[in-house]
């Protein structure tokens, strides 16, 4: 008896996993033959009203995600080939008011297109490559509610069950993947696709959630598509006073449109890679340090710099931008130059995401993070946390040092000033009040040196700017508040320039 038991446990497993593999699939032949996927090769959609929102921007950590205005959307999917083109037509709208600081979004249209993991970008009929996301942009595809079908129904791994939402609407659910990425989708009880959930990687938050939602559906030559589309990026927290458990975690709602058109079968002009698109490789990150004080460097090489600044037994590193890799170029590179010296401190500026996607590899080095004190309840929980990382694991998940485990420490800079000192050289830290691009924004100021840093404020390049905008006035106004006393301007990005070139700009009409 209990040899026969023991048989039966065995293969229990087996049978239930065989049983579920074909009610899966029933399930996605059902929703398809209702939805007519099993009818499209390929399909042309467009609308437009609504926005477009600039993920990982908003004002402060509690706010949502700044929005543009989205006057034209459309999207040709070629699900045979495995190609997408969208096009975009965006205006500036309330961005500014959003947490925009007042710096304009380029408004005009976009073209973004897929074929099969070559993803690229068109400005006018200039290529604009765009190696390191190209299975995340045809994991779109998928995430179309057909594609979704499609993809359910090719699928080796896919899954079925069922669970309560929509306000306790009993739904069935598919699941499988589809590369590194799990996919789920909801059916509600006309077979329609009403929810599609997967992750996407992001360098501050990890496995970041991001959800397509669907509903209005009409009839189009036989096919049914929604009309309304709405998407979430990161969780959507909106019901609980700032986010989870009462900590601010960032914006969730990322677009919403009406579609009016469907094309059924409307494939377009067929897609070919360009040579350049086959050619492109993700540039590799380098970093050229300055030298701009005695101590002092400035650590540029991309779109976002660094500054190093040398103390007597430590360094302090200000801003860790973009992500892991350009951090790790970065401390790389300040421990040739400052041999025998711990990197004590990265200052971070503010929580927007091209600005702290690397904290977490000083975490690793063992830095300590130093944020304004509405920033920190971000960093603390919805940041620096100790879960894994499946998409894109990062060395504090996968290598976390005994001290992170243990606790992990922030300093936190008041509206007064925080000084780091050691008795030859001061490091002052101050709140950019009344900026209007992020909460809690810092600049950096060596007051022996007369050096400030500054990041998103003002942005200088090879031809100086003639206006400043209100976070360039912000920053004027905020140097004349406290008298500091500044020669040059250290940015994190653009080359660095005279307190007196920006200052005549800035003046002009006060």
């Amino acid at each position: 008896m209990k040899r026969n038991l023991l048989v039966l446990v065995a293969v229990m497993p087996l049978l239930t996993g065989t049983a579920a593999a074909q009610d899966a699939g029933a399930i996605a032949r059902a929703a398809a033959a209702s939805m007519g996927t099993d009818t499209l090769q390929c399909i042309t959609y467009s609308g437009g009203g609504g926005y477009a929102a600039i993920v990982g921007q908003g004002f402060s950590p509690a706010d949502d995600w700044p929005r543009v205005e989205l006057v034209e959307f459309s999207r040709v999917i070629n699900f045979d080939a495995g190609t997408m083109r969208e096009e975009r037509l965006r205006r500036q709208g309330d961005y500014s008011a959003q947490g925009g600081g007042g710096m304009p979004i380029q408004e005009g249209r976009q073209i973004m297109l897929v074929s099969g993991d070559k993803a690229w970008n068109l400005n006018g009929t200039t290529v604009q490559p765009q190696p390191a996301i190209g299975d995340v942009r045809q994991l779109e595809i998928y995430l179309d509610p057909h594609g979704f079908l499609k993809g359910a129904l090719a699928a080796s791994d896919l899954v079925t069950f069922q669970r309560n939402e929509g306000g306790g609407e009993r739904r069935n659910i598919l699941a499988y993947t589809m590369g590194r990425f799990r996919i789920q989708g909801s059916l509600n009880a006309d077979n329609e696709v009403v929810r599609i959930q997967t992750f996407v990687p992001s360098p501050l938050l990890g496995d970041m959630v991001e959800e397509k939602t669907y509903g209005n559906y009409q009839t189009f030559a036989g096919v049914k598509f929604p009309t309304n589309f709405h998407n979430h990026t990161n969780w959507d927290h909106e019901l609980r006073p700032q986010g989870f458990y009462g900590v601010p975690d960032g914006g969730h709602n990322s677009f919403g449109t009406t579609i009016n058109t469907v094309q059924p079968n409307a494939c377009g002009a067929a897609i070919t890679v360009p040579a350049e698109v086959q050619a492109a490789t993700v540039p590799a990150v380098t970093v050229t340090s300055t030298e701009v004080a005695d101590g002092v460097y400035h650590l540029t090489g991309g779109s976002h710099h660094s500054v190093a600044v040398e103390f007597a037994d430590y360094i302090a590193v200000v801003e860790a931008p973009q992500n892991e890799a350009r951090s790790l170029a970065v401390i790389a590179e300040v421990h040739r130059l400052i041999p025998e010296k711990p990197i004590k401190y990265v200052v971070n500026t503010h929580h927007h995401f091209d600005h702290s996607g690397g904290l977490r590899a000083y975490v690793h080095e063992g830095a300590i993070p130093i944020a304004h004190r509405d920033i920190v309840p971000y960093y603390y929980y919805a940041v620096m946390d100790r879960g894994r990382r499946t998409l894109e694991p990062d060395l504090l998940s996968l290598y976390p040092p005994d001290e992170f485990q243990e606790t992990f420490v922030l300093e936190e800079v008041s509206n007064t000033k925080y000084t780091l000192s050691d008795g030859t050289r001061t490091m002052d830290l101050h709140v950019v009040q009344g900026n209007p691009h992020a909460q809690g924004m810092l600049m950096v100021h060596l007051p022996a040196e007369r050096i400030l840093v500054e990041a998103d404020l003002f942005t200088a390049g090879q031809t100086f700017p003639t206006t400043v905008n209100a976070a360039g006035k912000s920053l004027y106004d905020n140097v004349q508040r406290l008298g500091l006393n500044v020669d040059r301007v250290v940015p994190v990005h653009g080359r660095v320039f005279t307190w007196s070139e920006f200052a005549a700009v800035a003046s002009a009409g006060n």
